[in-house]
């Protein structure tokens, strides 16, 4: 329908922009081998524990810095406390020409700097709750891209989980940046759509996402 219908590039909000089929889909088939690699290990896919004792239903794996509620670390502490694998160059020049796709402002991505990257697996049931990406220091914008079965992103305000919020269904191969005024705005899952994958992007079922943030934190 995609092919029939082009969909439009989108700012949802101020900073924040929808790229519809950005990756092409060799690119996505190479992310996706690359993410069967990293789920291997040191640190394998988890269903992530929140303080609370509930569970998160995507199941999560990091590079560079391991992310858990709510703190950035270099070991998996609450796996099984390996060391992340880290995090490649070649996804950090993804992730600048991402920033200039969506903004159009060359020095923007060049000083654009992620050291890591969260991603996230849904199969047909999961969801992600509204929540907000606050645990690094830097405000560099996020990258966000979608791979597999397409699904409903709500992106909210930067105030509370409530409205007014604004639907965009993300496909594969999509990009989404938010930054500036948007950073910290609210943001979740509520519903994927099983068996929409489009032919050729190498995953069997269910939706990866990866997203690609500057901690702000140390080298070390």
């Amino acid at each position: 329908m995609s092919g029939l219908f082009p969909r439009p590039r989108t700012v949802v909000a101020p900073g924040a922009v929808h790229v519809p089929g950005w990756l092409p889909v060799e690119r996505q088939r190479e992310l996706v081998e690359a993410c069967r690699e990293w789920a291997r290990g040191p640190v394998p896919l988890r269903h992530t524990v929140l303080p609370g004792g509930g569970v998160m239903s995507v199941r999560s794996l990091c590079l560079g810095w391991h992310w858990q509620p709510y703190r950035y670390s270099r070991t998996a502490d609450d796996v099984n406390g390996e060391r992340v694998a880290p995090f490649p160059d070649w996804l950090g020049e993804l992730g600048r020409a991402a920033v200039a796709e969506a903004y159009g402002d060359e020095g923007a991505a060049a000083a654009y700097a992620p050291d890591t990257a969260l991603i996230n697996f849904y199969d047909g049931a999961a969801r992600m709750g509204m929540h907000q990406d606050k645990e690094e220091r830097s405000k560099a914008p996020v990258v966000s891209l979608s791979i597999g079965d397409r699904c409903v992103f709500r992106f909210g305000n930067t105030e509370d989980r409530g409205r007014p919020y604004t639907d965009v269904e993300l496909d594969s191969g999509d990009l989404f940046v938010f930054g500036g005024p948007s950073r910290f705005a609210f943001h979740g899952v509520p519903r994927v759509y099983p068996g929409t994958a489009g032919p050729g992007c190498g995953m069997r079922g269910g939706r990866l996402n990866l997203t690609l943030r500057e901690t702000g934190l140390s080298r070390r």
